[in-house]
């Protein structure tokens, strides 16, 4: 590091440039008089014995009397002590303004839009480690892998966790069954470049172009309603109309639905032929929010849309107003709502199916 360097370098360290300049001047000779700093430094004669005391009084030099003003070059453990706990400093501030600026504070924003999709996958992370409900994740092969640990860690929980994975180049192999097995509940496939989305227990969203984006950002979303759009869209427009690669579901067993509207559009049929269907929904109260368990059976599926023909289910765009069921119970009969249910009696967070008699 040359002089001005180390000039320029104790300026941000907090001298003045006459400051800075007499102090380097001083190293390079040891000592001298007042008169010779300022004949080789910057300092004009009339500020160089103000600079000087300056100096002095922080710690820098000392100065003594010979035959005129002399100076020379303090102990510097002080003045390393310093420079160095500022060094320490500025680094702190790299480091926070680092962490600032990739991920924010999410207890005091609801909605956080940050610039790197590893922060998202690091906050999705740590949510599908604290799902207590449901999980729905769109993402890339590479990104299932990522997330593989903490999808496999919920679904052992019972959480009931959707896969829908893209591939945005041929030739890419799908993991096998054994790991669909221990991570998820149900998986499908898109052959399309897909934006990332995470959804947890109807609270949290996070989101993230596809990688062929001009843009690139991502968003996290502490918020039931926006949560909600998000919902809709993963439904309608990443997991309604693919393949399905893998499912737990096995014939004669029970079929859980975290969604009121997948489940009315798989039952709607049953209940036209007479069915009997027994279920359990657990759910809450929608007066006192009280969580409750109630067990019945369903009579009747009620919705807004078109019923569809004969020999298909409805789809789930035609299930987009108001869906409920009723539940016939031995302490009365219930009607039951989803996400965010208003006017029903219970907003159920799932739903099991019995096996069919």
């Amino acid at each position: 590091m040359n002089g001005d360097t180390l000039a320029n370098t104790l300026e941000d360290a907090g001298l003045s440039p006459y400051q800075a300049d007499a102090f380097v001047t001083l190293l390079e000779r040891g000592s001298a008089s007042a008169t010779d700093i300022a004949k080789a430094s910057s300092v004009p004669d009339a500020r160089i014995y103000d600079v000087l005391r300056d100096l002095e009084e922080d710690g820098y030099i000392e100065t003594y009397e010979q035959d005129s003003l002399h100076a020379r070059a303090h102990d510097p453990s002080e003045v390393l002590s310093d420079l160095r706990s500022r060094a320490d400093q500025f680094d702190t501030a790299a480091d926070e303004i680092e962490e600032r600026w990739s991920r924010p504070d999410l207890e005091d924003h609801k909605v956080s839009i940050v610039k790197r999709l590893d922060t998202v996958l690091a906050q999705t992370d740590e949510l599908i480690r604290s799902a207590e409900d449901q999980v729905k994740v769109a993402l890339t092969i590479g990104q299932f892998d990522e997330l593989s640990d903490a999808l496999e860690e919920a679904y052992q929980r019972g959480v009931n966790v959707k896969v829908c994975l893209s591939t945005m180049d041929e030739g890419v192999s799908l993991p096998s069954d054994d790991v669909f097995e221990t991570t998820c509940t149900e998986a499908r496939y898109r052959k399309l470049p897909s934006p990332f989305v995470a959804l947890i227990d109807r609270s949290w969203a996070c989101f993230s172009p596809h990688g062929r984006t001009a843009d690139q950002y991502s968003i996290i979303v502490n918020d039931l309603t926006y949560a909600y759009v998000f919902h809709w869209y993963f439904l309608t427009g990443l997991w309604e109309f693919h393949e399905s690669v893998y499912s737990e579901q096995h014939d004669g067993e029970p079929i859980t639905y975290v969604d009121m509207r997948q489940c009315v559009r798989d039952i709607d049929p049953l209940l036209t032929e007479g069915t009997h269907i027994e279920a359990t929904v657990h759910g809450f109260e929608t007066d006192t929010g009280r969580e409750l368990t109630l067990d019945g059976t369903i009579t009747d599926a009620t919705y807004a849309g078109i019923n569809a023909s004969d020999d298909q289910k409805s789809p789930v765009s035609q299930l987009a107003g108001k869906v409920s069921i009723s539940l016939e119970t031995d302490q009365g009969t219930y009607t039951v709502g989803g996400w965010s249910a208003l006017l029903e009696d219970i907003e159920a967070t799932r739903i099991t199916i019995e096996p069919l008699e």
